[in-house]
C-alpha cells in the first residue's frame, strides 16, 4: 500500500509561496491503478516524487508498504526505490551512447546480476515490448515511441511491484500513447500497483480510478 497522511509541501517562487500539496491524506491499496489528473502546476509531479522517495514533505508522512519513507536515511530510501518502485518518465531518461540492451541492463547491473544474466533478462524484456529486433540500436536510432518502450523495459528490469508514471504519454502520438496505456493496464492486471499523473483525460481512462489534484488538494475522484 502507498499512503500519505496530512502531507503538505510549499515552494518559494519569485517571492511568492506556491502550495504544491496541502494537507493531503490518501491511501492507494496494493494492486490499484490510480490516475492523478490536474492542470500544470497543480502539484502532480510533487505528489509522485514524494511517493518515489525523492522529495520530502514539509509536514506529514509518506509510507510504502507500512514503511515511513522520510524517517529513513537516503541509502535506505534508495533500497526501497531499487527493490519496489519502477519509474516511467515523460522524457525517457535513456543514456544516449548506450544501446537499447545496455540501457535496460543498467538496473540489473546495479542489482549485481552477472553480465550474462543481465543480457538474457534485458533481451527478454525488449522482446516483450516489441523491440527484440532493436536491441543493438541507440536511442537516436529509435523513434520516440520505441524510446519510450525501451524505458518501459528498463522500468520492469527489477520486477517492481509499484509503478510510478509521470506523464508517460505526454510526448507520444495517439497510436503510441494508446500502446503505453495498454502496457500499464497489463502491468496492473499482473498485480502491480500503478500511480500515473497526467493532464490527459483520455490516458486517465485506463486507470481503475481517477483523482483530481487542484491547488495542492485532492478532490473527489471517479471510478473508471
Amino acid at each position: 500500500m502507498l499512503s500519505m497522511k496530512s502531507v503538505s509541501k510549499s515552494y518559494q517562487h519569485r517571492g511568492k509561496t506556491i502550495t504544491a500539496l496541502y494537507d493531503v491524506t490518501l491511501a492507494i491499496p496494493k494492486g490499484d491503478f490510480v490516475a492523478i489528473v490536474g492542470p500544470s502546476g497543480s502539484g502532480k509531479s510533487t505528489f509522485l516524487l514524494m511517493f518515489g522517495g525523492m522529495l520530502s514533505p514539509a509536514s506529514g508522512s509518506v509510507q510504502v508498504d507500512g514503511q515511513s519513507l522520510y524517517d529513513m536515511n537516503s541509502e535506505q530510501r534508495a533500497v526501497v526505490r531499487r527493490e519496489k518502485i519502477g519509474f516511467v518518465f515523460q522524457t525517457f531518461n535513456l543514456v544516449p551512447y548506450l544501446t537499447a540492451l545496455e540501457n535496460v541492463q543498467i538496473p540489473l547491473f546495479l542489482a549485481d546480476l552477472s553480465e550474462e544474466e543481465q543480457k538474457i533478462r534485458a533481451a527478454a524484456l525488449l522482446e516483450r515490448v516489441g523491440l527484440g529486433d532493436r536491441i543493438d540500436h541507440k536511442p537516436s536510432e529509435l523513434s520516440i515511441g520505441q524510446q519510450q518502450r525501451v524505458a518501459l523495459a528498463r522500468m520492469l528490469a527489477n520486477d517492481p511491484p509499484i509503478i510510478l508514471a509521470d506523464e508517460p504519454t505526454g510526448n507520444l502520438d495517439p497510436e503510441n500513447a494508446e500502446s503505453i496505456q495498454e502496457f500499464l493496464k497489463e502491468a496492473n492486471d499482473e498485480g502491480r500497483t500503478v500511480v500515473m499523473v497526467t493532464h490527459d483525460m483520455r490516458a486517465a481512462q485506463v486507470a481503475r480510478r481517477t483523482l483530481r489534484l487542484v491547488d495542492g488538494k485532492i478532490l473527489n475522484g471517479t471510478h473508471n
